[in-house]
């Protein structure tokens, strides 16, 4: 999987269409996480909605082009057209890389998801810092260009080169799959469903989860909900069970149970408490 991302990534040279920024509340089923991200374009034409300071914009983009999204601003896919793009997440310890490739009669032909430790020695921060400054400025569009195709420098070198330090196999699963819970935490994203994504056994993912993160898999999706509910409630004027809906939570009732017996407060409280 490694050795295909790389590949897709090792050629590419592209050319930035968007800084991103976070003004508007986001619709329903936009794409939102604590990740700031790079959409790089490898095939086809990737439509999606983001967000502005005028408020929502359609982009279209083209082969060779990217798109930058700070962490928690919005995005939304239309998937229109046929495409093959890579979403590169930055987290703070890791990078994870998504590969998607949509047709627009059969729907999703590949999706190939891969994470690796970022080591210290690399300035991302230091790049993701400066991009995050930038946010929708259009004077900024050429220096955040180069900034964007450093990023793609360093995920080549981090692909290809030998990695920093030694991570099991375990561990390098474990990982994966904790970018993927970030990222679905809206669907019904069950320990079997998981299991089927990674093929690996239901059983697998309570041992790596326990192994690798000493927490127990369904503890680790509510945590990852209920993070998120808090930003909303911070954010956004949502209604709590429209909240509920937007992190994963079938029921209100219980959504509140659990913000309660986690935070201490209900999520009328905490959203007081925040202002």
């Amino acid at each position: 999987m490694q050795h295909n991302i790389a590949a897709s990534l090792s050629n590419f040279h592209g050319t930035l269409a968007k800084v991103c920024c976070s003004e508007n509340t986001p619709p329903e089923g936009a794409y939102q996480v604590n990740f700031n991200r790079l959409e790089v374009i490898l095939e086809g034409e990737y439509d999606l909605i983001v967000d502005s300071r005028n408020g929502e914009k359609t982009l279209a983009l083209q082969q060779g082009e990217m798109v930058y999204i700070p962490s928690n601003a919005w995005s939304k896919p239309t998937w229109d057209n046929s495409c093959k793009m890579m979403s590169i997440l930055f987290g703070k310890h890791q990078v994870g890389f998504s590969f998607v490739h949509f047709d627009e009669n059969e729907g999703y032909v590949d999706v190939q998801k891969h994470a690796m430790p970022l080591p210290t020695s690399m300035a991302v921060e230091h790049v993701l810092d400066a991009l995050n400054s930038m946010t929708d400025e259009s004077r900024s569009v050429v220096m955040a260009d180069h900034l964007t195709n450093a990023l793609l420098v360093y995920c080549n070198e981090l692909l290809q080169g030998p990695q920093q330090e030694k991570v099991s196999r375990g561990e390098k699963l474990y990982r994966s799959m904790c970018i993927y819970v970030q990222e679905n935490f809206h669907k019904d994203i069950t320990r079997v469903s998981v299991a089927s994504r990674f093929g690996v056994s239901s059983a697998h993912v309570s041992r790596l989860f326990n192994q690798e993160g000493s927490v127990k898999y369904a503890d680790y999706v509510t945590y990852v909900r209920l993070d998120r509910a808090k930003f909303m409630l911070k954010k956004y004027n949502f209604k709590v069970d429209e909240i509920a809906h937007r992190c994963g939570f079938k029921d209100t009732n219980y959504f509140c149970r659990v913000f309660k017996q986690k935070t201490g407060k209900t999520p009328s409280e905490y959203r007081l408490g925040a202002v």
